[in-house]
């Protein structure tokens, strides 16, 4: 039976359209099918042998797909990738790109370690959402990051209760709450004040954003933990968004309904490494202080 990868790139990089091309190359003289979304290959001048595929099943029965590109370029392949459980390695050809496990120097090494099937496989946690109005669903989708709900008028304050557990627990005056995994506990949640949580840990963070509120703090719950988020009937109409790219507009009124994802990421580990250093290295922390420095 055939190989089968799936390749996803920034196509508005140079760089990024070079290094999918060597990528493509490498995959198919190692027999591998290489796989590209048709709506990228006039973009990528790749070789003819790769094969265009469209829709939401891009990634049906691949042994791996792999995204070319920073965080954002992950996260369009996780979509392809997750309802077919397919692993997902992450090259990083953008600026911190969190999620990528290889770098623009590994590419070479990376690739050898899935065409010998080398690799380790980690499963992340992902969120469901749902948003309710009026006793219908008006939205339902799922993040691997975080999930928000933000004002949707920049002038005007948002007002939303927070229930937990199925109990109420505070309202807000915001700008907004993040319902983040632990994966996504180092982007939006990490902006807006959120804990850093080790990838490996199961919870549930929820983290007010500008909160005019004397309890404001991010809060870590267990895994199978819900959140509703309730906008004020006579507040303004609010936005839900699902890693920053998938949007709705709700109305006051609407409920919002974070929990658990029922099916999680498959990301791919090439050399796992402490998390410790992950952070050093993306955050660029300065371990080394003028004590490290004396001779």
């Amino acid at each position: 039976m055939m190989r089968s990868a799936l390749l996803v790139t920034h196509t508005g990089r140079r760089q990024s359209a070079q290094h999918a091309r060597a990528v493509a190359r490498d995959l198919l003289v190692a027999g591998f099918e290489v796989r590209v979304v048709a709506e990228e290959v006039a973009d990528l001048d790749l070789p003819e042998e790769v094969t265009p595929v469209t829709g939401p099943r891009a990634a049906e029965g691949v042994e791996i797909v792999l995204a070319l590109g920073g965080d954002g370029t992950l996260l369009r392949a996780a979509e392809l990738a997750r309802p077919f459980k397919a692993p997902l390695l992450g090259i990083n050809l953008g600026k911190v790109g969190f999620l990528a496990e290889a770098e623009i120097g590994d590419i070479d090494s990376a690739v050898k370690e899935v065409v010998d099937g080398t690799y380790k496989v980690d499963e992340r946690l992902t969120l469901d959402v749902r948003a309710e109005y009026g006793g219908r669903v008006i939205a339902e989708s799922w993040a691997l990051n975080e999930v928000s709900v933000e004002k949707g008028q920049r002038a005007q304050m948002l007002e939303l209760l927070v229930d937990v557990d199925g109990r109420p627990l505070a309202r807000y005056g915001c700008d907004g709450v993040v319902c983040a995994t632990p994966t996504g506990s180092t982007a939006y949640a990490f902006s807006a004040g959120g804990p850093v949580v080790w990838p490996e840990v199961e919870a549930l963070l929820l983290v007010p954003i500008s909160a005019h509120a004397l309890f404001s703090k991010p809060l870590v719950t267990g895994p199978t933990s819900s959140f509703v988020v309730t906008v004020d009937p006579y507040t303004s109409f609010a936005v839900l968004c699902c890693d920053g790219r998938r949007t709705w507009d709700l109305p006051p009124g609407a409920k919002v309904t974070v929990e658990r994802g029922q099916l999680p990421v498959r990301l791919v580990r090439l050399a796992p490494r402490p998390f410790t250093d992950v952070l050093v290295a993306k955050f660029a922390l300065p371990v080394e202080g003028w004590r490290g420095n004396r001779r």
